[in-house]
């Protein structure tokens, strides 16, 4: 998959120019390159640009979720707790006033990546469920996983971080269900839920 080329034919397709997309690739490239990024880096988008590619063809506005996949991480500081809404507020600001993009979809749709809540846009519970497809891979990949998560987090000791994840995952377990979509729900709800629950044995 080339990344490059996918950001660079959506950004030309709503009505950025060469060199701005060029600029905007190098800021992108940049931001999720960081050294502390682990887990949320360009191989996330990658794997959610793939959930993407699959089920483009049921979304209302692919652009605009597209556009959202791109930028939904773009801030990520593990201290922080508004890193969503600062990436919404960026995607935002690179837009022209004559961009061809809802701008209030991609700003609500990069907001929901912070819940993972069901949305009443269909749309948006597409995204949320690109963003958690990783809490159903196999348990080896789901591993590494966890692991990369520990090391954003590896500013706060495990005092701090295990009963802080411990009680991020059983959120998840709480909600009636964890993935928004029937498709995602029939596919890896039940495996999700199994390995959240085999990472809370191992926190506890």
């Amino acid at each position: 998959m080339n990344l490059k080329e996918i950001y660079s034919d959506l950004l030309l397709n709503i009505g950025f120019s060469a060199n701005e997309i060029q600029q905007n690739w190098l800021d992108l490239e940049k931001a999720y390159s960081k050294k502390s990024r682990h887990y949320h880096n360009l191989t996330h988008l990658k794997e959610m640009i793939a959930s993407f590619e699959i089920y483009k063809d049921k979304l209302q506005n692919p652009d605009e979720i597209l556009f959202s996949i791109f930028y939904h991480d773009f801030v990520y500081s593990a201290s922080k707790k508004d890193n969503e809404l600062k990436s919404a507020e960026y995607a935002l600001s690179i837009l022209s006033e004559n961009s061809t993009i809802n701008k209030q979809l991609v700003f609500d749709a990069i907001c929901a990546t912070q819940q993972h809540q069901q949305n009443a846009i269909e749309d948006i519970n597409w995204l949320i469920d690109f963003d958690l497809k990783i809490l159903a891979k196999d348990w080896d990949d789901y591993q590494i996983y966890f692991e990369q998560i520990r090391k954003e987090y590896r500013i706060y000791p495990d005092f701090l971080y295990k009963p802080g994840r411990a009680k991020a995952l059983k959120h998840f377990l709480e909600n009636e269900f964890i993935f928004q979509t029937n498709e995602f729900r029939n596919l890896y709800e039940e495996k999700a839920r199994i390995n959240i629950e085999k990472e809370i044995s191992l926190l506890t």
